[in-house]
This record gives C-alpha cells, sequence and structure tokens, in this order.
C-alpha cells in the first residue's frame, strides 16, 4: 500500500471538515449577540454586521476581562516595538527595524507585559511577555512584533495581571523560530 501524500491528506481534511460544517450549517460569527451596539474598535462587514477587531499587537479586545496595560515612564512602550515592517528576503519575512527600536539592542531596559509561560509551574524563568493578554490558550494575542522572549536570572511568579522585567534586551536579525525581541538576564520589578 502506499502512503497517502500530506498535501492529498490535508485536502481531504479540509474537504470534509467543510462537507461537515455546510452539513449542519455551521455559521462562524462574532460573540456579540445581534442588534449590540458596536463597541469601540470595530469594523462593518459586508453584511452591514460589526465585528470586534483582532488581538493584533497593541490592541486590546474591548470584550476582554483584563485591564488593559497601565502607563508606565519606566518601561519601553509597546508602540515603539510594534512600529515595524517587514519585507520578504529568499522567501522568508524578516523584520526590518527602524532606528528608534535597532538602538535598542543590548541596553538594559524595562518592559510590561502579560505572561505566556513556556514551562510547567508557578515560578517562571522562560517565558513569552506580550502586549496583550491571552484570551486562548491556543493562540497568540499578536504577532512576533508582540511579544518577547524572556530568560530570567531568578524566577518570576506566574500571574494573570501585568508583569514588568529588567534586563538585557535583544533585536533579533535572524531568529530560527521567528521572534523578533529577546530580553535577557532579566528580574521581576515591581
Amino acid at each position: 500500500m502506499k502512503p497517502i501524500p500530506m498535501r492529498m491528506l490535508f485536502s481531504g481534511l479540509w474537504l470534509s471538515s467543510a462537507l461537515v460544517a455546510g452539513a449542519f450549517g455551521q455559521t462562524l460569527s462574532s460573540p456579540l449577540p445581534p442588534g449590540t451596539p458596536a463597541p469601540t474598535g470595530t469594523t462593518g462587514t459586508t453584511d452591514g454586521t460589526t465585528l470586534p477587531h483582532g488581538q493584533g499587537a497593541g490592541v486590546h479586545s474591548p470584550l476582554s476581562p483584563f485591564a488593559p496595560l497601565p502607563k508606565r515612564t519606566d518601561a519601553v512602550a509597546w508602540s515603539t516595538l510594534t512600529d515595524i515592517t517587514t519585507r520578504v528576503d529568499n522567501k522568508r519575512i524578516v523584520p526590518v527595524y527602524p532606528s528608534a527600536v535597532a538602538a535598542l539592542h543590548q541596553k538594559t531596559l524595562r518592559l510590561q507585559g502579560f505572561m505566556m509561560p513556556l514551562e510547567p509551574g508557578e515560578n517562571q524563568r522562560h517565558f513569552l511577555l506580550a502586549s496583550v493578554p491571552l484570551t486562548c490558550s491556543f493562540c497568540t494575542p499578536g504577532g512576533p512584533e508582540s511579544m518577547v522572549e524572556v530568560r530570567t536570572k531568578t524566577p518570576v511568579k506566574y500571574r494573570l495581571e501585568p508583569v514588568v522585567v529588567e534586563g538585557t534586551f535583544h533585536v533579533l536579525q535572524n531568529d530560527p523560530y521567528g521572534l523578533y525581541y529577546r530580553i535577557t538576564n532579566a528580574v521581576g520589578v515591581p
């Protein structure tokens, strides 16, 4: 028996899921009930309804149960880190950093955000710090410009509220995991 090529397997899975969805009349829609006035930060659709914006870089959903990040003057603003562009180079998407971001490389700085643990346990030494909170444990809250990999000297206690870390900031040029930023030798800051 010959093995099934992956592209045929995925095509078959897509087709079967489309047929099942069509058979049961599944409709994907906004979490807002019909007739609900559109909150700020929404977009119109072709059928006249509105949907909330996505959770992209620095965009905090108006439906989130978590408060947005409070303003801090001692931490780098996410608007600085997310103000980048990308280009395609050898079939790879690579970041193009403005001079304000490139100047942060190898500097000691503070950053505040929401923890995305990468290890089990209450105390974290390796995690991602995101500009907006997670709304789904299987989804990232934005692109690589809205997350920073953090490696700490001492563990930081996991919590749902924002945390602040201070360490050596790295602007990454060719990270194998597609990350744009990393902080090393970090410590938690109150």
